[in-house]
């Protein structure tokens, strides 16, 4: 599968940003997506994820009440909705994709259990 990436940009701190990552092929719905960011001299760290089935989704705690993450099946879409941004939430943001299926309601954090990556999309916060 191919991820495509694309929504970042430069804001101002309180706005509002909306990430999509479409997915190439016919099996997205097999698949658990998530999204991750890295920092400028920081590692790559998990800031969402949501379950092949679309029913259970899980967030970094420095996100959570902020990011909502979703899909859209018919779009082979996953988005991250981003509200009230803050500067440190610059990085570059990827999605990437799990198709482990271990069952619909499934969904990982860890980076080692997603197969597939994008190329990665800016995403710069002023204050």
């Amino acid at each position: 599968v191919q991820l495509q990436a694309s929504g970042g940009g430069l804001v101002q701190a309180g706005d509002s940003l909306r990430l999509s990552c479409v997915a190439s092929g016919r099996t997205f719905s097999t698949y658990g997506m998530g999204w991750f960011r890295q920092g400028p001299g920081e590692e790559r760290e998990f800031v969402a994820a949501i379950s092949r089935s679309g029913r259970t989704t899980g967030y970094a705690d420095s996100v959570k009440g902020r990011f909502t993450i979703s899909r859209d099946y018919a779009k082979n879409t996953v988005y991250l909705q981003m509200n009230s941004l803050k500067p440190e939430d610059t990085a570059v943001y990827y999605c990437a994709a799990d198709p482990s299926g271990k069952n619909s309601y499934y969904l990982t954090r860890q980076r080692y259990e997603y197969d597939y990556w994008g190329q990665g999309t800016l995403v710069t916060v002023s204050s």
